[in-house]
């Protein structure tokens, strides 16, 4: 048998007792110089990170990117050459749940994507949907608040969601897919996921190409219904971690074929919906999928505070060849996701394993909260500089992005069609699951005043009459069409 390794304190000092307190006498009080109880308790009472503000109850897992396809005519990232292999990581993750909150409910689910490139961390953080429920950030607050808790009774309000909905007709199209059956996905291995923004690709002729990222589960997609779903809860609050977990450890890898659509630069403007608006998806009769590769999870984190609760993933994060589009949510993103990181996990939050970089990195930012890379040339540490530091390289400049127009806060719902692609989506389901629909409308909405239901079905029937039609049978509301002009 081989030796134990001595237990130490943090700064490594032996340990010679690890069962008993310092005390004066055996009926004593604990002394203050009993130091290794002191360092354990307050090391305890920081072994939490405040919680993310939103996708707080999160799986993750290790794995890889094969490039299967030739896509080099529209980008130049290294990436996505064919026949390249990149080290991955994927956080999953519901929305709306506190961290001890049951994985199988009613939610969105996170698809947060981390690749581990040559030129640095390329992260995608998406969803297992292709749209989101508002198109603007200035209200993205206000949704998630609808999310979480209200201040009074500390309890979730269906009225406060519901609220925000019904006045929010740009959260149809999601609101349509929440309440299908795909609302209630079986495990994380049976989602698809979406980059969800648009996204760039420049080639090495430095034009542009829009893109959106699309990954189909090979598991299939497999969903729960409300009660099969409650009665999973009943007894196991974490189905989809330990599906994931357990299937990588048997060996059984889920996989995902990674597939993209591209939008020449100049199509803006062609089409009746805006490209860079998240409520939105490019029709495939418009753009078709074109098939990249194969993404393969194989291996389960070893810590998973250090790995998955620390993941510190942020769409600011994108390497050559890949880049940022006009999507008004994807902008603000770029911003609040690595803040929020900076505030829960801190300013270093890059240094620690599962957010290094696997290639050098060279900057100018100092010092910080747990800062554990010191500059490797100490005399460089501003810029311009004479002592041979990192210098900028116009080799990775984008092409210039055309604006135009005023600047000012221009409503984003004159002019937009909100319930065309809601109601295509509706007219797609089979009668069962229009059925389910409707059903799992009326389970969402008990409780919720009948002006707000009321107001949510008027968006149903203008998507479709028979989709209002059929949540209004199911909340017992006698649904009239002139309720609609009477608005």
């Amino acid at each position: 048998m081989a030796k134990r390794p001595t237990l130490t304190t943090d700064s490594g000092m032996p340990v010679s007792d690890n069962q008993n307190s310092i005390t004066a006498g055996p009926l004593g009080p604990v002394l203050m110089q009993d130091f290794v109880l002191l360092e354990k308790l307050a090391h305890q009472n920081r072994e939490r990170i405040p919680e993310r503000g939103q996708h707080a109850k999160g799986s993750g897992a290790y794995g890889k990117l094969t490039i299967t396809h030739d896509i080099a005519k529209y980008t130049k990232a290294k990436v996505l050459q064919k026949g390249k292999e990149t080290e991955a990581f994927l956080r999953f993750s519901t929305v709306a749940g506190e961290r001890g909150a049951a994985d199988a409910e009613r939610d969105v689910r996170g698809f947060a994507l981390r690749f581990y490139t040559e030129d640095g961390n390329w992260d995608m953080v998406g969803n297992n949907t292709p749209v989101f429920f508002v198109r603007d950030a200035l209200k993205f607050p206000d949704f998630i608040h609808t999310q979480k808790r209200h201040p009074r009774t500390n309890m979730r309000s269906p009225t406060a969601m519901w609220d925000f909905w019904s006045l929010s007709p740009e959260s149809l199209h999601q609101v349509t897919i929440l309440m299908s059956d795909r609302g209630l996905p079986q495990s994380y291995r049976n989602i698809d996921g979406f980059g969800s923004h648009t996204y760039s690709f420049i080639n090495t002729k430095n034009e542009r190409y829009w893109v959106k990222f699309h990954f189909k589960t090979m598991q299939g997609i497999k969903n729960w219904t409300n009660a099969e779903a409650a009665e999973k809860v009943a007894y196991d609050r974490e189905t989809h971690q330990r599906d994931l977990f357990e299937s990588i450890e048997k060996g059984d890898f889920p996989k995902w074929k990674f597939s993209i659509q591209i939008m020449p630069e100049s199509d803006v403007g062609k089409h009746w919906y805006n490209p860079f608006d998240l409520t939105k998806v490019w029709p495939h009769n418009d753009y078709p999928l074109i098939e990249v590769g194969i993404l393969e999870l194989n291996r389960n984190p070893q810590n998973y505070f250090a790995e998955v609760e620390q993941a510190a993933l942020s769409p600011a994060n994108i390497v050559p060849g890949i880049g940022h589009s006009p999507d008004k949510m994807l902008q603000a993103r770029i911003f609040s996701y690595a803040d929020a990181h900076r505030y829960r996990v801190g300013v270093n939050a890059d240094q620690l394993p599962v957010n290094r970089p696997r290639c050098p990195v060279h900057t100018y930012n100092v010092d910080g909260t747990m800062r554990l890379a010191g500059n490797p040339n100490p005399d460089a540490y501003y810029e311009p500089n004479s002592f041979n530091g990192p210098v900028q390289d116009e080799r990775f400049r984008e092409p210039p992005l055309k604006i135009s127009g005023d600047a000012d806060r221009y409503n984003h719902r004159d002019g937009n069609d909100d319930y065309r692609q809601p109601g295509d989506l509706f007219r797609l389901m089979t009668a069962a699951q229009k059925e389910q629909l409707f059903q799992n409308y009326r389970a969402a909405m008990q409780g919720v005043p009948a002006e707000i239901v009321t107001r949510q079905i008027a968006h149903c029937y203008r998507a479709d009459p028979e989709y209002g039609a059929g949540v209004g049978k199911a909340m017992g509301i006698d649904f009239k069409p002139q309720t609609i002009a009477a608005e």
